[in-house]
């Protein structure tokens, strides 16, 4: 008997230690790639260890790549992303989480209704909005702009962290809040002193999601910025896609590392949250 568990724990670790190499590969390849001369490249293969690492690819793409037309490096538009990312995620989540609050705790005529109309808007899909919000940032005057394209992502975002927050807050027990009228705390007292200080889990989820989304898209960032206000995912493919005679495949590796580095970095340092909202959601339900 002990000798079969052992047998079938060698062979899950075994399972789940090929599984990992196989979606580690592609990764050790960019990051291999990225640390070789162009010269290693062609005579060797996609695995193999840098001979000579070195760093010059990263900072050509950085500082001096061109892209389109401009040559500057990936770093102004780097820094887009932020200017994007931030704001986005903070204020999407804030008015998600009061929302969640409103349609846990309010009863309302048409409160389901209303709640399924924000559902139905997790399931629009980008390219359908591309017109009419092109339409309102005009009218705006936020077309091509970093603000106009933080609008966007707040107003496509709050769907999903108001059906984030409200899903979590139904699950806690109705005499919490009971308790907290009796001694006297109002609708605001209730949400930031109960609440919120109960619901890190289902804000970090949020983060992350809001995060992640808002930092990896594409479509948004083509359609609704302009020049040097578009943001890095825009700016890697146009300069992937820059002809300049010799394709330079380090400094694409580089700069899709570059690119990827931030949700790298949130799940590695947040990714145990992020389950663990995940997890106590689905527990609580």
């Amino acid at each position: 008997m002990r000798a079969s568990r052992i047998a079938g724990r060698v062979f899950v670790y075994a399972c789940l230690a090929v599984a990992a190499a196989a979606f580690l590969a592609p990764l050790l390849s960019m990051v291999f790639t990225s640390l070789k001369s162009m010269d290693e490249i062609r005579s060797g293969n996609l695995l193999s260890f840098p001979k000579t690492p070195t760093l010059d690819a990263w900072r050509s793409v950085w500082n001096s790549a061109c892209i389109g037309v401009t040559c500057g490096g990936l770093k102004g538009y780097f820094g887009n992303s932020f200017l994007i990312v931030i704001p986005a995620t903070l204020i999407s989540v804030s008015l998600g989480a009061l929302n969640g609050y409103v349609f846990a705790i309010c009863r309302f005529r048409g409160d389901n209704i209303l709640f399924g109309l924000i559902l139905f808007g997790c399931f629009i899909p980008f390219q359908i909005v591309l017109i009419p919000m092109a339409g309102l940032l005009g009218l705006l005057g936020l077309a091509g702009t970093i603000p106009g394209l933080v609008l966007v992502h707040v107003i496509y975002g709050i769907c999903f962290t108001t059906m984030f927050f409200r899903n979590y807050f139904v699950t806690v027990p109705g005499e919490i809040f009971k308790a907290a009228r009796v001694d006297g705390a109002g609708f605001w007292a209730v949400f930031f002193r109960i609440l919120l200080p109960i619901s890190w889990p289902i804000v970090m989820v949020s983060i992350i999601w809001q995060f992640t989304g808002v930092w990896n898209d594409f479509l948004f960032g083509v359609s609704f910025a302009a020049g040097s206000n578009q943001p890095v995912t825009v700016a890697l493919n146009n300069l992937v896609n820059t002809s300049t005679g010799t394709k330079a495949y380090n400094e694409d590796m580089a700069a899709a590392m570059i690119a990827a580095l931030p949700t790298i970095i949130i799940y590695v340092a947040a990714g145990r949250y992020f389950l663990r909202g995940l997890m106590a959601g689905a527990v609580k339900g």
